[in-house]
């Protein structure tokens, strides 16, 4: 009988990496690194008190944000550094939105209440704390996005959207409460399914026959 090849560890074998190259300079890492250029721009405006300018900030950052991803997937041009500047630079975005929309002085007529902005900032930092621990566990490099943490951040940008626009229109929006609590609850949700799998993946069962 031949003997079989052995098994390398999970970090070892080809996997995901080799389909994304280590060029930097690539279109799709320019639109995300001119969105990380608009963050400061689009604080100001906010500062200014300039909702108008401010939401269309936001919605170029967020079209920047389709483009590069379409252009990665269409033109090839998949990064190892465009894996972690995409997702930092969105989040570095909505964190500041996040923020400054909870001062009543800046966002004006419609104000983030509180509690949504520790429960959605406080998700993410315990995430990041959480891939941190898992890489120095096991070495853990990937933490590919579920469905819940998809859901999750879609409902965030149309929230911050929302509440964008309505106060560049000067217009009350009493209603964003219920759409306040969706993205709260959509938050705890993706953030425990994020924990159960981070969780198994960093201290899994042993298979079964696999004791000594």
């Amino acid at each position: 009988m031949t003997p079989s090849a052995p098994s390398l560890p999970a970090q070892e074998r080809p996997g995901p990496d080799r389909e994304y190259s280590s060029r930097f300079w690539t279109v799709p890492n320019v639109l995300t690194l001119f969105r990380i250029a608009l963050v400061p721009v689009f604080a100001v405006l906010m500062i200014e008190r300039r909702p108008k300018a401010a939401f269309l900030v936001f919605l170029v950052a967020g079209t920047t944000d389709v483009l590069d991803g379409f252009a990665a997937r269409t033109w090839h041009q998949r990064t190892k550094i465009g894996l972690f500047l995409d997702p930092a630079a969105d989040k570095l975005m909505m964190t500041t939105a996040f923020i400054l929309l909870a001062f009543p002085t800046l966002a004006v007529p419609n104000v983030l209440p509180l509690w949504l902005v520790l429960v959605s900032i406080g998700r993410d930092i315990a995430i990041v704390l959480a891939a941190c621990v898992m890489y120095r566990i096991r070495g853990i490099k990937t933490f590919p996005p579920s469905l819940l943490g998809k859901a999750s951040t879609v409902c965030q940008v149309l929230m911050i959207w929302l509440v964008l626009l309505a106060n560049a229109l000067d217009m009350a929006a009493p209603n964003l409460f219920w759409v306040y609590v969706l993205a709260v609850v959509l938050a705890v949700v993706s953030g425990v399914d994020y924990g159960i799998k981070g969780w198994r993946r960093t201290f899994p069962k042993p298979a079964a026959g696999s004791g000594s």
